[in-house]
């Protein structure tokens, strides 16, 4: 515990700080020449952040739908929530949403969403199928993208969508990953 004090000495005012111990603390361990590196970010303390998962962070949720809402919430404001939520989709749909919710935020930012194939024949991966992007205002706790079908319609097979967040798409920005399939439409 720490106190304060104050002491005129001289005409100047000292501050003086006082230091004591509620009770007896433990000894840590010295350490000798071991790298401010080591000593500062130790490696079993660090908890890693998989960027190829769905995006955490900002986001308190973070969905992939057939479609979504807007609703008035408890606060008066807009919320956009996902409806019929999936993460498997026909190659017909007209289109794929991927909706989300925000932790409170200081300034405004783009959410950048970039489609591409991971296990689709016919179609290099890492090739960009289909993008969006939504500028969230500061007021905004909630949006979505939309990815619209590339040219010749969706390919049956496996894809990633990675999200960014930031003023523009670039490997600093990314947040995490998104998956989602195409099945034939007779499925």
């Amino acid at each position: 515990m720490m106190t304060r004090g104050f002491h005129l000495a001289g005409g100047v005012m000292v501050a003086v700080l006082l230091w004591y111990s509620a009770a007896p603390g433990e000894e840590l361990p010295l350490t000798e020449n071991v790298p401010i590196s080591e000593f500062q970010n130790r490696t079993e303390d660090a908890n890693v952040y998989d960027f190829d998962a769905p995006p955490q962070g900002m986001f308190r949720s973070i969905a992939m739908a057939e479609d979504f809402e807007e609703r008035l919430g408890p606060l008066r404001t807009h919320e956009i929530v996902p409806s019929k939520p999936t993460e498997r989709f026909r190659a017909d749909v007209a289109a794929i949403f991927i909706v989300f919710s925000l932790h409170q935020h200081y300034q405004g930012f783009t959410v950048f969403g970039r489609c591409m194939p991971e296990q689709v024949a016919g179609v290099l991966p890492g090739t960009i199928v289909s993008e969006d992007a939504m500028h969230v205002a500061l007021e905004d706790d909630s949006g979505y993208l939309t990815l619209s079908p590339p040219q010749k319609g969706w390919k049956p097979g496996r894809y990633k969508v990675e999200i960014h967040t930031g003023e523009q798409v670039n490997e600093m920005t990314l947040m995490g990953t998104m998956r989602f399939t195409i099945v034939t439409s007779g499925h």
